[in-house]
């Protein structure tokens, strides 16, 4: 009876930590992934693994990274602000290192999907690529499928 006449507040969420170029790589991934509205555990798998490898970290702390983009990615600024993170901390050459990581996850489901396509070309030209990056990176990724 106390509980519908005083029902409990649900507490405060956690305040989102400040996108740095950690965060802003993984919730981009985390945006390719989300973009056909299926993201799936081979997704989820590639984004850890791309993680680990890019900032050398142990698989648990990869995933936890990934949780936080999770969050980041719901609630946060829209790609420019993430890529606009990354061209200024992230040199090209590693810029387009990330391209490759965000075609990995795109395609790591085996499927190519026409809203993750435009959504991988947005970051790209949101990160300053050029045209023939671009076009190298989606040829490289679909020669590996």
């Amino acid at each position: 009876m106390f509980d519908r006449l005083f029902p409990r507040r649900k507490p405060a969420p956690k305040p989102l930590p400040q996108p740095n170029a950690q965060l802003a790589l993984g919730a981009l991934l985390v945006r390719v992934a989300f973009a056909d509205n299926n993201y799936q555990a081979s997704e989820v798998g590639q984004i850890d693994r791309i993680l680990s490898q890019t900032f050398g970290l142990k698989p648990l702390e990869a995933a936890k990274l990934r949780a936080t983009c999770e969050a980041l990615e719901r609630d946060a600024p829209g790609t420019p602000e993430f890529a606009a993170i990354l061209r200024e901390e992230v040199a090209y050459a590693d810029r387009k290192a990330l391209s490759d990581a965000m075609w990995a996850v795109a395609l790591v489901d085996g499927n190519r999907d026409e809203k993750e396509e435009i959504q991988l070309l947005a970051i790209e030209t949101a990160l300053g690529l050029t045209d023939a990056d671009m076009q190298a990176a989606r040829e490289n990724a679909l020669k590996a499928i």
